[in-house]
C-alpha cells in the first residue's frame, strides 16, 4: 500500500490510498479536518535529540545516549573521561545505546546494586550502519573514517541477542557525561552528580553561560539569539518557528 499527501486548502487535506495488486487496482480519495505539523528532528539541526531506537542517525549529529556502568567505573569516568573498550563486537570504542534499557543491562553478570547508568550527549560523527553478522567493516569502520558505527534494533545479528540499538564510538572525546539517569541508591546517585557539576567546565549557573529556554517550543536559546514566534494561521495561537508539534484545539 503506497500513502501520498497531497494539496492542502482551508485546513483541508486530501490523503489517496492505492491499494495495487496484479489483477486490479483500487483508488480513494478522501478529505480530513487537519491544521497543524509535527517534525520528526533528526539531529541534525539542534544537539542532545532523542531519537527513536530505529532512527537512523545523521552525520554530525549530536544525540541523547546511555551508557551502563559500576560504581567505581563512574567515578573514574567522571574523573578522567572515557577509556575505550580495546575489543567488541564493533571492536575498539566506547559503547553506548540510545536504548535505556539496553544500558541497564551493564555491567554484564554484576549486581543491580553496582549499576549506573550516565545520560551522555555524543557527537556522532560519520556514522557507518552495521547490521548483519560478519559484516565486512563489523571490526574496522574506524579505519575506514567512521567515527560511529551502528547497530539498529532487531537486525538479527546472533551477536545482539537482545534486539536492542548500540552504538560504537571510536574516540572517547566525541562522548560527554551530563547526567545520571539512573543510580542504586539516592546517596550514590547525589554524590556522582556533585562529582559530575565538579569536573564540568561550565558548571551550570556559570555567569557568562547561562542558556534561556523558549517558553514556547522548550528548546534552549543561544546567549543573545531569541527565538521567532509567530501566530498560527489557523488558530491565532503565539507559536515559535521551532516548536516541533502544534495541533489546534477544536473549537466547541
Amino acid at each position: 500500500m503506497i500513502q501520498a499527501r497531497c494539496g492542502q486548502s482551508d485546513g483541508l487535506n486530501c490523503i489517496r490510498i492505492c491499494s495495487c495488486s496484479n489483477r486490479h487496482k483500487t483508488k480513494v480519495t478522501m478529505s480530513v479536518q487537519f491544521s497543524g505539523w509535527e517534525v520528526v528532528d533528526d539531529g541534525a539541526c539542534f544537539p542532545g535529540v532523542t531519537l527513536a531506537p530505529a532512527q537512523k542517525p545523521q552525520n554530525k549529529g549530536i544525540y541523547k545516549m546511555f551508557h551502563g556502568t559500576s560504581i567505581a567505573s563512574a567515578r573514574a569516568i567522571i574523573a578522567g573521561g572515557f577509556q575505550p573498550s580495546s575489543s567488541g563486537m564493533l571492536g575498539k570504542g566506547v559503547y553506548m545505546s540510545r536504548d535505556v534499557k539496553k544500558a541497564s543491562n551493564y555491567p554484564l553478570l554484576s549486581n543491580s546494586s553496582d549499576r549506573v547508568i550516565f545520560e551522555l550527549r555524543v557527537r556522532v560523527g560519520r556514522v557507518k550502519r552495521i547490521d548483519k553478522d560478519n559484516h565486512p567493516l563489523q571490526y574496522t569502520w574506524s579505519s575506514h573514517g567512521y567515527h560511529t558505527a551502528w547497530v539498529p534494533p532487531n537486525c538479527g545479528m546472533k551477536s545482539v541477542p537482545s534486539g536492542l540499538e548500540e552504538d560504537c564510538v571510536f574516540d572517547p572525546k566525541r562522548v560527554t557525561v551530563v547526567g545520571i539517569a539512573k543510580a542504586p541508591t539516592t546517596a550514590i546517585e547525589k554524590e556522582l552528580q556533585q562529582l559530575l557539576d565538579k569536573s564540568s567546565k561550565q558548571p551550570k549557573g556559570r555567569a557568562g553561560h547561562h542558556k534561556d529556554v523558549c517558553p514556547l517550543c522548550k528548546r534552549k536559546t543561544q546567549q543573545g539569539a531569541h527565538h521567532i514566534k509567530q501566530k498560527c494561521w489557523k488558530c491565532g495561537q503565539d507559536i515559535c518557528i521551532l516548536t516541533s508539534k502544534h495541533f489546534c484545539q477544536r473549537k466547541p
